[in-house]
Protein backbone atom coordinates (compact mmCIF):
# COMPACT_ATOMS: atom_id res chain seq x y z
CA UNK A 1 0.00 0.00 0.00
CA UNK A 2 1.35 3.43 -0.84
CA UNK A 3 1.87 6.07 1.79
CA UNK A 4 -0.35 9.07 1.22
CA UNK A 5 -0.54 11.93 3.68
CA UNK A 6 -3.66 13.48 2.16
CA UNK A 7 -5.87 10.52 3.18
CA UNK A 8 -7.31 9.89 -0.28
CA UNK A 9 -8.89 6.51 -1.01
CA UNK A 10 -6.30 3.75 -0.74
CA UNK A 11 -6.44 0.03 -1.32
CA UNK A 12 -4.74 -1.48 1.72
CA UNK A 13 -2.77 -4.66 2.21
CA UNK A 14 -5.86 -6.53 3.46
CA UNK A 15 -7.75 -5.73 0.26
CA UNK A 16 -10.01 -3.09 1.80
CA UNK A 17 -10.32 0.47 0.61
CA UNK A 18 -9.83 3.06 3.34
CA UNK A 19 -9.97 6.81 3.49
CA UNK A 20 -10.28 9.55 6.05
CA UNK A 21 -12.73 12.40 5.69
CA UNK A 22 -12.96 15.56 7.76
CA UNK A 23 -16.44 17.05 7.50
CA UNK A 24 -16.51 20.80 8.08
CA UNK A 25 -19.55 21.06 10.34
CA UNK A 26 -19.87 24.80 9.73
CA UNK A 27 -19.91 24.61 5.93
CA UNK A 28 -21.45 21.20 5.23
CA UNK A 29 -24.98 20.89 6.72
CA UNK A 30 -25.41 17.15 6.09
CA UNK A 31 -25.55 16.13 9.77
CA UNK A 32 -27.90 19.00 10.66
CA UNK A 33 -30.18 18.13 7.74
CA UNK A 34 -30.30 14.50 8.91
CA UNK A 35 -31.32 15.60 12.43
CA UNK A 36 -34.11 17.78 11.08
CA UNK A 37 -35.39 15.06 8.74
CA UNK A 38 -35.64 12.51 11.55
CA UNK A 39 -37.49 14.91 13.83
CA UNK A 40 -39.72 16.18 11.02
CA UNK A 41 -40.99 12.74 10.06
CA UNK A 42 -41.55 11.77 13.70
CA UNK A 43 -43.63 14.92 14.17
CA UNK A 44 -45.55 14.33 10.93
CA UNK A 45 -46.39 10.80 12.03
CA UNK A 46 -47.66 11.88 15.44
CA UNK A 47 -49.51 14.88 13.94
CA UNK A 48 -51.16 12.66 11.32
CA UNK A 49 -52.32 10.21 13.99
CA UNK A 50 -53.79 13.05 16.09
CA UNK A 51 -55.56 14.52 13.06
CA UNK A 52 -57.13 11.14 12.29
CA UNK A 53 -58.42 10.93 15.88
CA UNK A 54 -59.77 14.48 15.60
CA UNK A 55 -61.58 13.67 12.35
CA UNK A 56 -63.09 10.54 13.88
CA UNK A 57 -64.34 12.41 16.93
CA UNK A 58 -65.35 15.77 15.43
CA UNK A 59 -65.54 15.28 11.69
CA UNK A 60 -64.18 17.91 9.30
CA UNK A 61 -64.02 20.73 11.85
CA UNK A 62 -61.34 23.24 10.85
CA UNK A 63 -61.21 24.83 14.30
CA UNK A 64 -60.53 21.46 15.94
CA UNK A 65 -57.95 20.58 13.28
CA UNK A 66 -56.18 23.90 13.89
CA UNK A 67 -56.29 23.41 17.67
CA UNK A 68 -54.65 20.01 17.16
CA UNK A 69 -52.04 21.32 14.72
CA UNK A 70 -50.94 24.46 16.58
CA UNK A 71 -48.97 22.65 19.34
CA UNK A 72 -47.00 20.77 16.69
CA UNK A 73 -46.12 23.99 14.85
CA UNK A 74 -44.92 25.49 18.12
CA UNK A 75 -42.96 22.32 18.90
CA UNK A 76 -41.23 22.40 15.51
CA UNK A 77 -40.28 26.04 16.05
CA UNK A 78 -38.91 25.37 19.53
CA UNK A 79 -36.99 22.32 18.34
CA UNK A 80 -35.48 24.26 15.45
CA UNK A 81 -33.98 26.80 17.85
CA UNK A 82 -32.78 24.12 20.29
CA UNK A 83 -31.30 22.01 17.48
CA UNK A 84 -29.37 24.94 16.00
CA UNK A 85 -27.94 25.92 19.39
CA UNK A 86 -27.09 22.31 20.28
CA UNK A 87 -25.50 21.71 16.88
CA UNK A 88 -23.35 24.82 17.27
CA UNK A 89 -22.20 23.67 20.72
CA UNK A 90 -21.33 20.16 19.51
CA UNK A 91 -19.57 21.54 16.43
CA UNK A 92 -17.51 23.83 18.65
CA UNK A 93 -16.62 20.89 20.94
CA UNK A 94 -15.46 18.91 17.90
CA UNK A 95 -13.37 21.85 16.69
CA UNK A 96 -15.75 22.24 13.76
CA UNK A 97 -14.69 18.88 12.31
CA UNK A 98 -16.49 15.52 12.19
CA UNK A 99 -13.63 13.11 11.49
CA UNK A 100 -14.45 9.74 9.97
CA UNK A 101 -12.48 6.76 8.73
CA UNK A 102 -14.24 4.65 6.10
CA UNK A 103 -13.52 1.02 5.28
CA UNK A 104 -14.97 -0.56 2.16
CA UNK A 105 -14.69 -3.91 0.43
CA UNK A 106 -16.85 -6.02 -1.86
CA UNK A 107 -19.24 -6.89 0.97
CA UNK A 108 -19.95 -3.50 2.53
CA UNK A 109 -18.82 -0.19 3.91
CA UNK A 110 -18.05 0.79 7.49
CA UNK A 111 -18.36 4.35 8.84
CA UNK A 112 -16.08 4.79 11.89
CA UNK A 113 -16.24 8.02 13.87
CA UNK A 114 -13.01 9.34 15.32
CA UNK A 115 -13.40 12.15 17.85
CA UNK A 116 -12.49 13.33 21.32
CA UNK A 117 -15.18 11.14 22.88
CA UNK A 118 -13.67 8.08 21.21
CA UNK A 119 -10.23 9.04 22.49
CA UNK A 120 -11.42 9.25 26.06
CA UNK A 121 -13.46 6.06 25.80
CA UNK A 122 -10.84 3.78 24.29
CA UNK A 123 -7.41 5.35 24.41
CA UNK A 124 -5.49 2.30 23.34
CA UNK A 125 -7.43 1.84 20.11
CA UNK A 126 -7.24 5.48 19.13
CA UNK A 127 -3.47 5.52 19.76
CA UNK A 128 -3.21 2.64 17.30
CA UNK A 129 -5.35 4.55 14.80
CA UNK A 130 -3.34 7.73 15.27
CA UNK A 131 -0.09 5.85 14.77
CA UNK A 132 -1.40 4.34 11.56
CA UNK A 133 -2.56 7.70 10.21
CA UNK A 134 0.71 9.38 11.19
CA UNK A 135 2.74 6.79 9.30
CA UNK A 136 0.39 6.66 6.34
CA UNK A 137 -0.59 3.07 7.18
CA UNK A 138 -4.39 3.10 6.89
CA UNK A 139 -4.57 -0.64 7.53
CA UNK A 140 -3.26 -0.03 11.05
CA UNK A 141 -5.41 3.08 11.35
CA UNK A 142 -8.50 1.14 10.34
CA UNK A 143 -7.96 -1.57 12.93
CA UNK A 144 -7.37 0.99 15.65
CA UNK A 145 -10.27 3.20 14.64
CA UNK A 146 -12.70 0.29 14.55
CA UNK A 147 -11.85 -0.68 18.11
CA UNK A 148 -11.69 2.91 19.38
CA UNK A 149 -14.68 4.38 17.64
CA UNK A 150 -17.48 5.70 19.75
CA UNK A 151 -19.80 4.81 16.92
CA UNK A 152 -19.39 2.50 13.96
CA UNK A 153 -22.04 2.07 11.28
CA UNK A 154 -21.68 -0.90 8.94
CA UNK A 155 -23.76 -1.42 5.82
CA UNK A 156 -23.82 -4.72 3.95
CA UNK A 157 -24.19 -4.15 0.21
CA UNK A 158 -26.53 -7.13 -0.03
CA UNK A 159 -29.11 -5.23 2.03
CA UNK A 160 -28.91 -1.89 0.21
CA UNK A 161 -32.13 -0.78 -1.49
CA UNK A 162 -30.96 2.55 -2.93
CA UNK A 163 -27.87 4.72 -3.30
CA UNK A 164 -28.25 8.51 -3.45
CA UNK A 165 -25.62 10.92 -4.72
CA UNK A 166 -25.17 14.41 -3.23
CA UNK A 167 -21.88 15.38 -4.78
CA UNK A 168 -22.14 19.06 -3.82
CA UNK A 169 -22.02 17.90 -0.17
CA UNK A 170 -19.47 15.13 -0.79
CA UNK A 171 -22.13 12.71 0.42
CA UNK A 172 -23.29 9.27 -0.72
CA UNK A 173 -26.35 7.91 1.07
CA UNK A 174 -26.34 4.12 1.25
CA UNK A 175 -29.86 3.12 2.21
CA UNK A 176 -31.15 -0.13 3.64
CA UNK A 177 -34.84 -0.56 4.41
CA UNK A 178 -34.66 0.79 7.97
CA UNK A 179 -31.15 2.18 8.08
CA UNK A 180 -29.21 4.86 6.20
CA UNK A 181 -25.44 5.15 6.19
CA UNK A 182 -23.78 8.42 5.18
CA UNK A 183 -20.54 8.02 3.27
CA UNK A 184 -18.39 11.12 2.79
CA UNK A 185 -15.79 11.25 0.01
CA UNK A 186 -13.46 13.94 -1.28
CA UNK A 187 -14.07 15.37 -4.75
CA UNK A 188 -11.22 13.54 -6.45
CA UNK A 189 -12.39 10.10 -5.24
CA UNK A 190 -16.13 10.67 -5.25
CA UNK A 191 -16.99 9.13 -8.63
CA UNK A 192 -14.90 6.02 -7.97
CA UNK A 193 -16.50 5.32 -4.58
CA UNK A 194 -20.01 6.05 -5.86
CA UNK A 195 -19.66 3.70 -8.83
CA UNK A 196 -18.00 1.02 -6.68
CA UNK A 197 -20.84 1.05 -4.17
CA UNK A 198 -23.53 0.96 -6.89
CA UNK A 199 -21.83 -1.88 -8.73
CA UNK A 200 -21.70 -4.03 -5.57
CA UNK A 201 -25.34 -3.55 -4.48
CA UNK A 202 -27.31 -6.28 -6.30
CA UNK A 203 -30.76 -5.09 -5.20
CA UNK A 204 -30.53 -1.69 -6.87
CA UNK A 205 -29.79 -3.02 -10.36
Amino acid sequence: MKENADYSVQRCDDGKYRWRYELDMWKNPSILILIFKIFFWVCIGIWGFMIILTLIEDGWNLDKIWDTSLPFLILIGVFTVIALISYAIVAAMYGGKYIVLFEMDEKGVNHCQINAQAMRARKLGIITAAAGVATGNLTTAGIGATSASRSSMYTSFDNVRSVQCHKHRNLIKVNERFFKNQVYVRDEDFDFVYEYIKSHCPKIR
